[in-house]
């Protein structure tokens, strides 16, 4: 497991984009001795829930596209494409039943050997329970 390799989660990522959660903003700081990593479909969730995401920071729409801007420019978006099918297979195994649409982030953290950055209590306690136990815990 490569320990500097992050993969950065949807709820994760929305979580920095609300005001009161400026810790973790922080935490993704690009000076970091970690590389954070997404997979392209951070961009369609972060476009499929954009009206709850104004909601929820509470911001201008010029302060929240500089919110996103600051946010998108601290990761690296992985083209899924690269992801060998094995592994998509795999990581569907291991969301399976719990939140599928986590497939994407368990599948490129299988690919990188990294750890996924997550906050999905539930999520976690089922991937532990199916053998994933790579989690990054700042």
């Amino acid at each position: 497991m490569n320990p500097d390799c992050v993969i950065v989660d949807a709820n994760i990522a929305f979580k920095a984009l609300v005001s009161q959660r400026g810790d973790l903003r922080d935490r993704l700081d690009p000076s970091a001795t970690a590389k954070f990593y997404t997979p392209g479909y951070l961009f369609v969730e972060l476009f499929k829930h954009k009206t709850r995401l104004a909601r929820a920071t509470g911001l201008a729409e010029e302060q929240l596209l500089e919110a996103l801007h600051a946010l998108v420019s601290r990761l690296e978006f992985v083209n899924e494409g690269a992801i060998p099918l094995g592994l998509w297979m795999e990581a569907h195994r291991l969301c399976k039943g719990v939140d599928e649409q986590d497939t994407p982030y368990v599948a490129l953290t299988l690919h990188l050997d990294g750890r996924l950055w997550t906050e999905d209590a539930q999520l976690k306690k089922a991937l532990r329970a199916r053998g994933f136990d790579s989690f990054f815990e700042p």
